[in-house]
């Protein structure tokens, strides 16, 4: 009897449940695949379509080429999969988001009437959304207490790594193949990270070895390489995050808490999705329930082409452009920006993040947007603004970040990049000028805030 494995968020050997249950189960053949939906794939950005390539060929390597790539819709895909070659159960690990669940249920159902098993085992988490909840049993809808009881629940030791597999190929569809081969040789595609389980490997031992006692500090400067830049690998699956808590159960230090806390942070917005999952593309509260907000096409390109102005602003946007990947820290300011600057609605920015980062993850993406907007759970308050001026100068003091994202200003020296405007030959190399005054949206963003607050804003 033949067991599929279909992969999803989950692209390793180690630490794999679902894995596991899908040997045991196989009396005879284990087909491993993937399905590239064309809808998904297209909505995807080059680099981030390069990296889940790159990571993809990774993967099939570890399974011994016999990875099956398949293209189409997973609705339909999958049964017709499971049909094909008379498999009696299909295996995943469990997914959480809104559309992968309602996707899943339809799979299940149509597997279920062809008399084939659907068996979810494990999470993308170290806990799955939905466990952690308070002592009356309802979800927690702040982070510190959230924190707690999650580091209280626990989690199980990582799952080992089967070494004999009967893993079997079943025929890659050629649009697959064809689709992984464009997307890795794009034009003007940067050098990605190395990709698959073990490269993933590899960069956390390094992160732990040289990374993780300075991580509390160092982790706010985007000049330097203070972060684990683990998140592309966890998004895929490459290494799991129960893996990283178990290497940091022995460790000490205000480094490994800070790096534990981020890992909550991740853990507690899917279950704050699990939960709401409108929250995806809607405001989570409804604080600002008729706030007013702007549409400005100009300054929303200006935003997405790192042309506003505004050095940190910019050097970020380009970052995320050319790598698929931006710093934290500026993740927060160039939200901030479009938000309170700009006075669009966060889902906007949202989805262009969500369109470009290699490491977009629909819960954390959207969640951190809305603690930025201040419409999300601990969301940092409507009337907190950041200034990209004072921003840049506190974490990037050195100017180094915004000289190598943004070269029409790599003349400035110091702290001097991020003011061209106070320097006589700041525009020399042709740097825009300020599409908007910081100080003058500020106070538009506190005027429409006491709107609101007074209940006379736009209905």
């Amino acid at each position: 009897m033949t067991s599929i494995l279909w992969l999803r968020r989950d692209l390793r050997r180690a630490d794999h449940p679902a894995l596991l249950a899908a040997r045991d189960a196989a009396d005879g053949d284990l087909v491993v695949a993937y399905v590239l939906d064309p809808a998904l794939w297209s909505s995807a950005g080059p680099v981030r379509r390069a990296w889940l390539a790159a990571t993809l060929e990774a993967t099939a390597r570890d399974y011994g080429d016999a990875l099956t790539l398949l293209w189409g819709n997973s609705r339909i895909v999958v049964p017709e999969l499971a049909k094909r070659l008379g498999a009696t159960s299909v295996h995943v690990t469990r997914e959480t988001t809104p559309f992968g669940r309602r996707r899943d249920e339809d799979i299940a159902n149509s597997l279920a009437a062809q008399g084939v098993s659907w068996l979810e085992t494990g999470t993308p988490y170290a806990v799955g959304p939905g466990l952690v909840v308070n002592g009356t049993g309802t979800p927690y809808k702040v982070f510190t207490p959230f924190a707690r009881a999650w580091r209280e629940h626990g989690w199980p030791d990582p799952a080992p790594r089967p070494r004999d597999l009967p893993l079997r190929h079943a025929r890659n569809d050629a649009d697959a193949t064809r689709a992984l081969r464009d997307a890795l040789t794009q034009p003007d595609l940067p050098t990605l990270p190395d990709a698959g389980e073990e490269a993933a490997h590899a960069r956390w031992r390094e992160f732990l070895e040289t990374g993780v006692t300075a991580y509390a500090t160092d982790r706010d400067l985007p000049g330097r390489d203070g972060t684990s830049r683990l998140s592309p690998h966890l998004k895929l699956g490459t290494i799991h995050p129960r893996t990283l808590l178990a290497d940091l159960a022995s460790r000490r230090g205000t480094g490994k808490e800070t790096f534990v806390d981020e890992l909550a942070w991740r853990e507690f917005y899917a279950d704050v999705l699990w939960h709401n999952p409108s929250s995806a593309w809607t405001d989570l509260r409804d604080a600002l329930a008729g706030m007013e907000y702007d549409e400005p096409a100009d300054a929303i390109e200006a935003w997405r082409a790192g042309t506003t102005g505004y050095p940190i602003v910019d050097a970020g946007m380009r970052q995320l452009l050319a790598t698929g990947w931006m710093h934290n820290r500026v993740r927060m300011i160039t939200a901030s920006f479009l938000t309170k600057d700009l006075h669009v609605w966060w889902p906007v920015g949202a989805r262009h993040f969500l369109d470009h980062l290699v490491d977009g993850d629909i819960a954390s993406n959207s969640h951190g947007w809305q603690w930025v907007a201040g419409t999300g759970t601990d969301a940092s308050p409507y009337f907190r603004v950041f200034n990209p001026v004072t921003q840049g100068e506190k974490f990037d003091p050195d100017g180094d970040y915004v000289r190598e994202w943004v070269p029409e200003l790599a003349h400035l020296a110091g702290k001097a990049a991020h003011q061209p405007w106070e320097h006589a030959d700041g525009y020399a190399r042709g740097y825009p000028a300020r599409i908007v005054d910081h100080a003058e949206e500020r106070r538009e963003a506190l005027r429409r805030l006491d709107a609101v607050k007074r209940g006379t804003a736009a209905r």
